[in-house]
């Protein structure tokens, strides 16, 4: 991976699992702290400022949610991504909705992980494949059938396909062969959206895009 390692605060009620994600990420990236707590994670994670918080789902005291609700008022911009055992809809909606950039499950590879926390600390919203559709779905939902959305109607087609795509975390190069076109092509048409929907980059383009309703 190029650039600089990011780091990262591992949040997980389970001391084995914590040491072995430790270790499966020994070299990829910086590993600040691993605490097995809300108020350990809320604590070390507003004191140590990591890029990414790592974040199980289900801890006592609120999981997840809690901390992200609780950093939150100290430190809004705060990125985390949820890695968790259970891929129920649910689950993933709701840390979501509470300000994850992502979600993935446990049966991750150590270099997967190291790349989705990069993806991440840079602005991507990064999900397991068939975690990707449980977002959007949701977040479908919020607007009424046969409601026209005016910022998403001056988007063409071709448009959406890349908008959708960047909400599911691919890369330009990954888009560029979803879609059979250059990733010049591809990065011309983000520059277009983002100067449609007055958005300055992809982490805005991401969170606009699992919002709305997207629709081919």
């Amino acid at each position: 991976m190029a650039g600089p390692k990011p780091s990262v605060v591992i949040v997980d009620d389970h001391e084995i699992f914590r040491a072995g994600v430790r270790a499966e990420l020994e070299g990829l990236v910086d590993v600040l702290a691993d605490v097995g707590s809300v108020e350990a994670a809320v604590r070390e994670i507003t004191e140590r400022k990591p890029d990414v918080a790592l974040l199980d789902v289900h801890m006592p005291g609120g999981g997840g949610v809690e901390v992200i609700r609780q950093v939150a008022e100290s430190r809004p911009a705060q990125r985390f991504l949820a890695l968790s055992v259970s891929d129920a809809a649910e689950d993933v909606i709701a840390v979501v909705r509470a300000g994850a950039r992502g979600y993935v499950t446990k049966s991750i590879s150590g270099p997967e992980l190291a790349d989705a926390v990069t993806r991440v600390r840079d602005g991507d919203a990064v999900f397991s494949p068939r975690l990707a559709g449980f977002v959007l779905d949701a977040f479908a939902g919020q607007i009424p059938e046969g409601e026209v959305d005016p910022e998403l109607d001056q988007l063409t087609m071709r448009e959406r396909e890349v908008l959708r795509l960047i909400a599911r975390g691919y890369l330009y190069k990954e888009i560029a062969l979803e879609l059979s076109i250059s990733p010049k092509t591809v990065e011309a048409h983000v520059s277009a959206v983002l100067r449609k929907l007055q958005l300055s980059n992809r982490h805005e383009l991401s969170r606009w895009a699992v919002e709305r309703r997207l629709v081919d």
